[in-house]
């Protein structure tokens, strides 16, 4: 990769190397808290890509206000939608796996992922 292109485009880079940090982090951990957070920072690259490639310098939001425009004129708001619809689906996905992760730890008073399975092996199910 030539390093001009990576300089021009480091928005891309940037959002592939949070991308990155949160899938590793998602593998990786044990603990289901930061497992939880690499996802979160996985869905905040992806949003973050989305919003940049949806983005063309020199144009506006498609609000209409004097009448008609060429489209030339604005920015794509389909990828915007898109962001919106993302962010509310991953706070609900959240917000349902923190409950389910505050469920295991009263119940095995662990949030180790390992140690909840052998718990689980233990028990027979």
């Amino acid at each position: 990769m030539n390093l001009a292109n990576l300089l021009n485009n480091y928005e891309e880079a940037v959002a592939m190397i949070l991308f990155g940090i949160g899938f590793s982090n998602l593998l990786l951990q044990k603990n289901l808290i930061k497992k939880i957070i690499g996802l979160n920072i996985m869905d905040t690259a992806t949003y973050l890509f989305l919003a940049l490639k949806g983005y063309v310098s020199g144009r506006k939001a498609p609000i209409v206000v004097d009448g008609g425009q060429s489209v030339e004129a604005y920015i794509n708001p389909i990828p915007s939608g898109l962001v919106l619809t993302g962010i509310v689906v991953s706070v609900s996905v959240t917000a349902l796996m923190l409950s389910l992760t505050i469920r295991l730890y009263r119940r095995y008073h662990t949030l180790d992922l390992d140690e909840i399975t052998t718990r689980l092996k233990k028990e027979g199910r």
